[in-house]
């Protein structure tokens, strides 16, 4: 992968660009943000998984987006290296199993590469009429799955905004917003629309460690639109909480079970915890593409385990003493019953989830 430097406002974090006779994915390199604004250009579906692995992409839709992109890529190098249709896609296959490995938690990644790979599996697609039109029926899939979810991000803001009272203080934990997806955002893109209706709101934002996405991406983010926001210890929730200082809370999601169980950034267990026990509304903000209807419970939700210097190093410098053992869970599950309601681009869905995600689940796939 190759970097350029740019200044930008906020943009979305993945874009596809024609770069001569190729094409290429852009994406913003958030490892550097807020203090370097710098774009990758992204070659190779073996680039793009180090991307992702390397959270240089993260927020689930963004994550499955780029995944998309980056099996697209694939396609663009087998269609020249390989002789048949056949061989395309079986190289296809491997990068997509290449792909699928960069994070195991975010269902999205999963969906988008399913959905292209459905281009191909398809017995009447057109697309394998040549390796041209695989390439270019892939690219399409791709570019819709992007647009889709900026289209859904509306969606959800519009819907959860409905949900926000006037003057509302707000707490939100890591980063769901335009930097996470193909759109506003889905947490975010539900501040967004609340804000647009009422200007009194005020947003906290957990400073969400080990990564600090929250202190340094989220809180980016509002102060671009003029949002008032204070970036808060993770561990001063619940005393804020305590104190009456927080109305609502309202996170992001990497992959909801059948019965309502959330994956998320680790700490928003202990958020929706904290929520609970002052009787403040926990909602989560999430496209259908993060809903998971296989996975019966968070039981069966895949708990990526990260590099123990995300926790021992503050960029190249060592916090603990050396050799000190560490946990580092990327993800919490928060259970179902913790949460008040789930946002999505079809509407609120309310409790008890047995039945509303199942009636879901039949009417939207």
């Amino acid at each position: 992968m190759t970097a350029v430097s740019h200044h930008c406002a906020r943009v979305s974090p993945v874009a596809w660009e024609r770069l001569g006779d190729r094409y290429v994915a852009r994406l913003l390199d958030q490892t550097l943000l807020p203090h370097q604004t710098r774009w990758l250009t992204i070659e190779t579906p073996e680039a793009m998984a180090d991307a992702i692995t390397r959270m240089i992409v993260r927020g689930a839709p963004a994550i499955g987006i780029a995944a998309a992109y980056g099996l697209a890529l694939g396609a663009q190098r087998a269609r020249g290296a390989t002789a048949s249709v056949e061989a395309m896609t079986r190289a296809l296959s491997d990068d997509a199993a290449h792909l699928l490995a960069a994070r195991p938690t975010a269902v999205n990644l999963h969906w988008a590469l399913a959905r292209l790979r459905a281009v191909w599996e398809r017995p009447d697609s057109q697309a394998l009429s040549s390796r041209d039109a695989l390439q270019e029926a892939l690219i399409r899939e791709a570019q819709a799955i992007h647009e889709d979810d900026r289209i859904a991000c509306d969606a959800i803001g519009a819907h959860g905004a409905t949900l926000i009272p006037q003057g509302a203080r707000i707490i939100t934990h890591c980063n769901a917003g335009a930097l996470a997806t193909g759109g506003r955002g889905t947490a975010l893109g539900v501040i967004r629309s609340a804000f647009e209706r009422d200007s009194a709101i005020t947003v906290l934002a957990d400073e969400t460690r080990p990564r600090l996405q929250g202190g340094k991406l989220t809180a980016w983010e509002l102060r671009q639109d003029g949002i008032p926001v204070h970036v808060i210890p993770d561990g001063a929730a619940a005393s804020l909480m305590r104190a009456g200082r927080v109305d609502v809370a309202i996170v992001g999601a990497d992959r909801i079970a059948a019965n309502g169980d959330t994956a998320n950034k680790i700490g928003t267990y202990a958020l929706a915890l904290a929520a609970r026990a002052h009787n403040i509304p926990f909602y989560v903000a999430a496209p259908l593409s993060t809903f998971d209807f296989s996975a019966q419970s968070g039981a069966e939700i895949p708990i990526e385990e990260r590099d123990a210097r995300e926790v021992t190093h503050h960029e190249h410098t060592a916090l603990f003493a050396a050799d000190t053992p560490v946990l580092n869970p990327a993800f919490d599950v928060t259970p179902g019953n913790f949460i008040a309601a789930f946002i999505t681009e079809c509407g609120i869905i309310r409790p008890p989830y047995d039945e509303s995600l199942a009636q879901l689940a039949t009417s939207a796939f």
